[in-house]
């Protein structure tokens, strides 16, 4: 505890880094758990609304339903239950909704924890029949390891193109009066919307341990799961693979993709105030650091890949690496190190994981392997 103290101090007295980083504790700074929590939390969590995610119109609609539309007992050769969920909801705009594909360990004695995955690649990369399979989801080895294997496809809350808002959730619930406000919600932002509907469905299934779920995404699926983890606390583990600019990657860098350049690539991602930091990361109020920040106390995961530079592996160790003096107010280890690990050389000791895979931007077996491995640390306790 002291030299938890002591480290706590120094970096209270010190600058954030040689990057010149936003304190993470916020301005000004929170000394213990009590006024992160009540103050520079909120507080936080309020300057990435505002100028990068955008803000969502609604939390849990009222007229949510679920509705299982396909259950099979013995999927997986008898291993495990599959339940495809009809998630709907209703608002201004009309209706709409999005499927949960869902395999339930047949093994587990007791409710079972869980990953759900943030799909941004084709549906066939999450074939419920499982006459396609990818290690993308390697749905068959998460059953095995006893945790349910969930996900939706990203594309069913909002269609991954250029400022397209005349669909899923956008279509029902933005209800804007004239031009659409600087920090309205755009597509990451309705994809994490959807993740966090999806643990509402959770939280009505017996079987499944909603309060022991992991969220994850790869890429633009690994921003949109950092964004889901921040604003919804019920997220027991959030997981980012290789989500680079505006996921894991600091901006202050200026490495690899950079701000201007995903702001004119996918326009519809973030809010529209975020354009004002083109090739001005240095006057952002926040950086990545501090969204991972957002996660503590619960545990947070970093992965990067050795030929993935454009999604800047560095910045993102150091994003997670800079996110651990928030754990020390709780009294939780984070990486414990400022130096980055050698490529399949895991980072497992603390609330925060890191790894660096040889290989490419890819989400694959070795990823999630890691994963299972850090949940089981973090979602059986």
């Amino acid at each position: 505890m002291i030299k938890a103290l002591i480290s706590l101090m120094s970096y209270l007295l010190l600058p954030a880094s040689a990057l010149e980083l936003p304190n993470v504790f916020g301005t000004p700074p929170a000394t213990n758990k009590k006024e992160w929590i009540e103050v520079q939390r909120p507080k936080t969590l309020e300057l990435f609304k505002k100028h990068i995610y955008g803000r969502a119109p609604i939390g849990k609609p009222d007229t949510l339903s679920f509705e299982v539309v396909k259950e099979d007992p013995k999927a997986m050769d008898g291993a495990a239950t599959l339940k495809i969920i009809r998630i709907s909801y209703s608002g201004p705009g009309g209706e709409s909704g999005f499927n949960l594909i869902t395999f339930i360990p047949n093994k587990a004695t007791k409710p079972a924890p869980g990953y759900l995955l943030i799909c941004n690649r084709d549906p066939e990369n999450i074939d419920p029949t499982r006459k396609k399979k990818d290690d993308f989801w390697p749905a068959e080895t998460i059953v095995e390891r006893g945790y349910v294997a969930a996900t939706f496809y990203n594309a069913e809350l909002s269609t991954d193109k250029n400022l397209n808002f005349n669909n899923g959730a956008h279509k029902v619930f933005d209800n804007y009066k004239g031009k659409r406000p600087g920090d309205a919600w755009a597509t990451i932002a309705a994809w994490a919307w959807g993740a966090s509907r999806a643990l509402d469905y959770f939280e009505t299934d017996p079987t499944i341990d909603a309060s022991k779920f992991a969220v994850l995404g790869h890429s633009r699926g690994g921003k949109t799961a950092l964004w889901a983890g921040a604003n919804d606390e019920r997220f027991a583990l959030t997981i980012s693979n290789n989500s680079g600019c505006t996921g894991a990657a600091l901006a202050r860098r200026k490495h690899g993709e950079r701000v201007a350049r995903i702001n004119k690539s996918f326009p519809h991602w973030f809010c529209g105030n975020y354009n004002i930091f083109d090739e001005k990361e240095d006057d952002l109020p926040v950086d990545q650091h501090q969204l991972i920040a957002l996660m503590a106390p619960r545990a947070v995961y970093v992965a990067s890949a050795s030929k993935d530079d454009w999604a800047d592996p560095q910045g993102e160790f150091l994003a997670a690496a800079h996110a651990e003096p928030v754990y020390k107010l709780f009294g939780l280890k984070g990486l414990e190190t400022m130096t980055m690990p050698e490529p399949d050389k895991p980072i497992h000791t603390g609330h925060i994981g890191y790894h660096l895979r040889t290989g490419k931007h890819d989400l694959n077996q070795y990823d999630w392997e890691q994963y299972l491995n850090f949940g089981d640390k973090h979602l059986r306790e």
